[in-house]
């Protein structure tokens, strides 16, 4: 190789080096000036799958089957003297409610009193009827004897003056007539006495009455539980109390005065537990039996509860509990392998699947804006976020479907860009 080939070759070395070096500071200067200019905004995917319309429904647990513990109808004035505790188990034949039997006793002992006095004299009037009968009786023998006397003095009229024989006939008549009244005051006695005795004996019978009725009420002071169960005091509307306008209404407790046929518990079938929830009529066309259900228990957080729609009421009723008035249809959610945990009157968050469609472009809600009265996107292209209008078909919690606008693939922003620049 001559002189001038080693001169070129080293000329184009050197040049190559110092492409190199200028290729490796332009790196230098570019990667921190890339990284400073880099949208900083979170983005997410725009994703295809199946797009979930979701009601949320805010509702009850409630037993399907219940056994109610009642207040006896015919027991006077009541008041609570014991009362099982609200959420004791309870066996079939254990004493639930007691009821203060002071003034049920003194109305017994009353009854009994009465009933005493009745057959007291029921037994003095028939005593008095023997004596009479026995007088009457005597008296009867005793007119008959006469008559028999006068007749016989009667017959002696040819032997007799004339006058004396008239005075044995009119005497005659009169023995007659004696007998005539004895008869009829015994008949009458009769009569008078049967009705005495039969007053005072239906005065005995209603006093009798009246003393099983009391003891049947006696007896009914205390309620025992038909059913092993749980127990679940009730609300007490007449001890409900008034703060700031509002109130409470608390259940029922020792010492309350109640009224006759008062449903103080229940005893819930916990086999049968589901949830109630009110649904509103606009979204009543979009229920029906069969949907799948997501729960969650307020009492019970630590767990996610699977059910399905059961049934909805064809009527609606109106809710009165606040102004404007409501319509409502009452859904009835059946549960999956219910929880033990499970109480009647639990609140429980129902999440109903309405609606689903396969296939569908996915973005999170987070990602759309409004502006303008137009629905956007920020669409990240070439490390430049591109403003562009979507149409959306549904939108739920978390997830909105596009139905125009975007590509599965593409990634769009999760905060407004032009807000991180005005911010810069």
């Amino acid at each position: 190789m001559t002189a001038t080939h080693r001169v070129s070759a080293l000329r184009r070395l050197g040049i190559w080096l110092a492409l190199l070096l200028l290729a490796g500071v332009g790196v230098v200067i570019w990667r921190p000036w890339k990284n400073k200019n880099a949208p900083t905004v979170p983005t997410a995917e725009v994703k295809m799958g199946e797009f979930v319309d979701y009601i949320q429904l805010r509702g009850e647990v409630r037993a399907r089957s219940s056994t109610f513990i009642i207040a006896p109808f015919n027991a006077g004035d009541l008041q609570i003297l014991k009362l099982s505790p609200d959420g004791t188990h309870v066996k079939k034949g254990d004493a639930v409610v007691q009821f203060d039997p002071t003034s049920l006793q003194r109305t017994l002992d009353q009854i009994r009193s009465t009933l005493r006095q009745t057959e007291a004299e029921i037994d003095r009037m028939k005593a008095q009827q023997r004596l009479q009968e026995e007088q009457s009786l005597t008296d009867k023998v005793k007119a008959d004897f006469d008559v028999e006397r006068a007749r016989l003095d009667a017959g002696k009229g040819d032997v007799v003056p004339a006058i004396e024989n008239e005075k044995n006939i009119l005497a005659l008549g009169k023995a007659q007539q004696k007998v005539r009244e004895v008869e009829v005051r015994i008949a009458s006695n009769g009569i008078g006495n049967e009705a005495d005795l039969a007053g005072n004996m239906r005065k005995r019978d209603k006093a009798n009455s009246d003393l099983q009725q009391a003891e049947k009420n006696l007896g009914a002071l205390t309620i025992t539980s038909p059913v092993d169960g749980l127990i679940m005091l009730l609300p007490n509307s007449r001890a409900r109390t008034s703060i700031l306008g509002g109130g409470t209404t608390p259940v029922f407790s020792e010492g309350d005065r109640i009224w006759a046929g008062a449903t103080i518990a229940e005893l819930p079938d916990l086999s049968t537990i589901q949830v109630n929830a009110p649904v509103d009529e606009a979204d009543r066309g979009r229920l029906e039996p069969n949907q799948q259900v997501t729960l969650r228990i307020d009492a019970v957080p630590d767990k996610e509860h699977k059910g399905s729609v059961r049934e909805i009421s064809p009527l609606a009723r109106v809710d009165y509990s606040s102004y404007p008035y409501k319509k409502n249809f009452d859904l009835t959610i059946h549960l999956e392998n219910p929880d033990s945990r499970l109480r009647p009157g639990m609140s429980a968050t129902a999440r109903v699947a309405a609606q689903r469609f396969p296939d569908s472009i996915l973005i999170p809600v987070e990602a759309l804006f409004e502006k303008g009265g137009r629905l956007l996107v920020y669409v990240l292209k070439d490390g430049r976020f591109e403003e562009r209008a979507v149409e959306v078909a549904r939108r739920g919690e978390g997830q909105a479907l596009v139905a125009r606008g975007l590509k599965t693939g593409e990634r769009v922003a999760l905060k407004d860009p032009t807000l991180e620049k005005d911010q810069k």
